[in-house]
């Protein structure tokens, strides 16, 4: 389960820099700290 919120958080933080890039702000920030609330690494929000 680890593994695959690792895969999940990493998908969403790297489409939000891709957001970023592409100047879509708000959309890229969204992204970026959802994926960083999935992560195991943050406040997951499986458990």
């Amino acid at each position: 389960m680890a593994t695959l919120l690792w895969i999940i958080a990493a998908v969403l933080v790297i489409a939000g820099i891709v957001a970023l890039v592409r100047r879509q702000l708000i959309w890229g920030i969204v992204l970026i700290v959802v994926g960083l609330l999935v992560g195991p690494g943050g406040v997951s929000l499986f458990t």
